[in-house]
């Protein structure tokens, strides 16, 4: 099997309330600053409140999506007296964390969100990155309160818009199901779970050990489903079937009920077998996004180790 050796990986950046309304990371981020935790063995730590004025008004955003801000064309974009206060502080976790793409950036980002649909313990990734992949499988074969799952975007790296893009390597921890503005002990142990679990192989890493390859599973997307809605106000006309709604993950075959029409009526899913995610997610209404479908892949890892001198 294929080995691959990468630098030390010594400095991590721990973010929350990138979305100011989820509220396991704003927490996550206040306690570890409260306690100055900013080393641990061979990892420096910065911890940052992404997104302040949000978190303040304990809202997803202000102006715009920040977790919607990090391509290269609008941390390029320059800066005038409209640019919204989410991309003006883009540039400034760009300056502090990054910059993206460059050797100054941060080894590692974690940027910790929570969802309110069903998905359980989800990292998300930009591509199949070895490092980001093997902190997947050691998460995954540590945690045992809730299931581990990958999902993969594969755009490229100059138009992944999120903020854990801005580190060499990076995951957006996805927890839920949890309500936004709401604190859940058992939702915001799994993200601290993640967190101290992604250090933790951190500082093995540094300190020498071999991580063997061996295959990890993980979703990719297929399309993004609307609710269906009336042709002439666009208001939604049904919402998430009993049978999907709190079943992200759960395979759906063709004729299996998506949609309840407020009428009653089902609506069926329809073409091949596919997995859904982010189902009923409250802040995806404004995307026009009632679910993810995805379909699940094989993703064979080598064994990596830290570059010896």
């Amino acid at each position: 099997m294929e080995h691959v050796s990468f630098s030390p990986l010594s400095r991590v950046a721990i973010c929350g309330g990138t979305h100011g309304n989820e509220m396991s990371g704003v927490y996550i981020v206040r306690e570890m600053q409260k306690q100055k935790v900013d080393q641990k063995g061979s990892v420096s730590i910065t911890t940052v409140l992404s997104n302040p004025r949000a978190v303040d008004a304990c809202r997803r955003y202000m102006e715009t999506d920040l977790n919607r801000c990090f391509t290269d064309a609008l941390l390029s974009a320059p800066i005038t007296d409209s640019t919204p206060y989410e991309l003006r502080r883009a540039h400034e976790l760009n300056a502090q964390l990054g910059p993206k793409g460059s050797r100054e950036a941060v080894d590692l980002l974690c940027d910790i969100h929570n969802t309110t649909a069903n998905m359980g313990m989800c990292l998300i990734f930009y591509s199949s990155d070895w490092i980001n992949l093997h902190i997947y499988k050691y998460i995954q074969s540590k945690m045992t309160s809730a299931p581990v799952r990958a999902f993969l975007i594969d755009v490229p790296p100059s138009e992944a818009y999120s903020l854990e893009t801005v580190g060499k390597h990076g995951v957006a921890i996805e927890v839920g199901p949890q309500p936004h503005g709401v604190l859940r002990a058992d939702i915001f142990n799994m993200a601290k779970d993640a967190v101290d679990l992604s250090i933790e192989w951190l500082q093995k890493f540094n300190s020498g050990s071999a991580f063997e390859g061996g295959e990890v599973e993980a979703y990719t997307l297929v399309r993004s489903v609307d609710y269906p809605r009336d042709p002439t106000t666009n208001d939604i006309t049904a919402a998430i079937h009993p049978q999907l709604q709190d079943n992200d993950f759960k395979l759906l075959h063709p004729g299996d009920p998506v949609f309840q029409s407020f009428s009653g009526e089902m609506v069926k899913h329809e073409g091949e077998d596919l997995y859904p995610l982010f189902v009923n997610e409250c802040a995806y209404y404004e995307k026009k996004i009632a679910f993810h479908l995805t379909k699940k892949i094989t993703v064979t890892l080598p064994t990596v180790s830290v570059k010896e001198d």
